[in-house]
């Protein structure tokens, strides 16, 4: 992203990219700063490991007093939100 510290995800994340989304997260997570930006809008689908991918690299950030903001989420992130949102607390979307 050129205006801020972090990355745009596309395509779907499921069994067949899981370890792409995983090296993602560990570049994303590495980046600096008290706020790092992940932009969803190019994600057409998030399987469940994906969603449980997201909230432990924001529980990582957040263990570290940074956050994780996820932008443009798709419908599949939001479900799963709704369905256990104890498990997805530490997800942060932006408005």
């Amino acid at each position: 992203m050129r205006d801020r510290p972090g990355a745009r995800l596309s395509g779907s994340c499921d069994l067949d990219t899981r370890h792409a989304l995983s090296a993602a997260l560990g570049v994303v997570t590495g980046l600096p700063g008290p706020v790092v930006h992940l932009d969803l809008s190019a994600v057409a689908f998030l399987d469940t490991a994906a969603v449980a991918a997201l909230v432990q690299a924001s529980a990582a950030l957040n263990g570290e007093g940074r956050r994780l903001l996820l932008h443009d989420p798709p419908y599949s992130l939001r479900k799963v939100v709704e369905m256990f949102p104890d498990e997805c607390a530490a997800l942060e979307v932006a408005a």
